[in-house]
């Protein structure tokens, strides 16, 4: 249960048992109905003020809602890291190596917004990376923008080796005729500034998160600076799959 909806519970149950007391205070719908209520069923009023009052304080759907709450965050952050753990040990053979903390993690959830009410852009919600180093560069992609948009748009996994495009298309004019040519999807869905601004993630794999009907709901995505041959093993997709599985289940909330 959500926590929103544990919420509206609790108070559903203190106005039910507020409004059948006021009723009985203004004698609605009938003073005689009420007073044989009381004569017959005295306990009843008793019970609903104890329970106007029990719900008042305690809470008990909110309590319990958060206290699974609690317990599922702790389950995904488990499954999270672990999943971050087998990544970083994937990734240590990576020839030349890599920094431990160049590997990123990142979570991303589908959300309507002002700027796309109707189809909505990906919003990043957790970012797992060694170190201190946050995730500077604001990304909030729609469909076909990025690799986290291409996996959004073709609905499957996507890869894509940044790196070697980043060889290719060296200037403006090459990366023009390259997109003319091969397609957007080719260079992610990104103009020339965009990507000169996001390039430096020279290898990045995105896995698409779906709900019980599958559909599409966010995706997990990892990049390295380097080195996508070496990442794009099937170890890779297995850890991605499953975290996106395990997501579908237990929503964005928790991660």
């Amino acid at each position: 249960m959500k926590l929103s909806a544990a919420r509206a519970l609790d108070r559903g149950v203190i106005l039910a048992a507020t409004v059948t007391l006021a009723c009985k205070q203004y004698g609605f719908p009938s003073a005689a109905i009420w007073k044989n209520l009381e004569s017959e069923y005295s306990h009843v009023l008793i019970g609903l003020i104890i329970i106007a009052g029990f719900f008042g304080v305690a809470t008990p759907f909110e309590s319990f809602s958060q206290r699974l709450r609690i317990e599922r965050r702790v389950v995904l952050r488990r499954h999270i890291l672990t999943a971050f753990g087998q990544l970083l040990e994937i990734c240590r053979a990576i020839n030349p190596p890599n920094s431990v903390s160049d590997l990123g993690l990142h979570i991303w959830q589908k959300k309507r917004t002002a700027q796309h009410p109707l189809r909505g852009e990906l919003t990043r919600v957790a970012t797992y990376r060694l170190g201190s180093a946050p995730a500077t560069r604001k990304l909030r992609p729609t469909p076909g923008v990025g690799v986290v948009g291409l996996c959004w748009k073709h609905d499957q996994e996507t890869s894509v080796n940044v790196e070697e495009l980043v060889r290719n298309l060296t200037d403006k004019a090459a990366f023009e005729a390259f997109k003319r040519t091969a397609g957007v999807d080719a260079v992610m869905g990104f103009t020339w500034e965009e990507f000169q601004r996001y390039s430096h993630r020279g290898a990045v794999f995105s896995s698409p998160v779906r709900n019980a009907h599958a559909k599409f709901m966010g995706c997990v995505s990892i990049d390295v600076s380097h080195g996508y041959h070496d990442v794009d093993v099937q170890r890779v997709w297995h850890v991605l799959n499953s975290l996106c599985f395990v997501l579908g289940q237990d929503g964005f909330e928790n991660a």
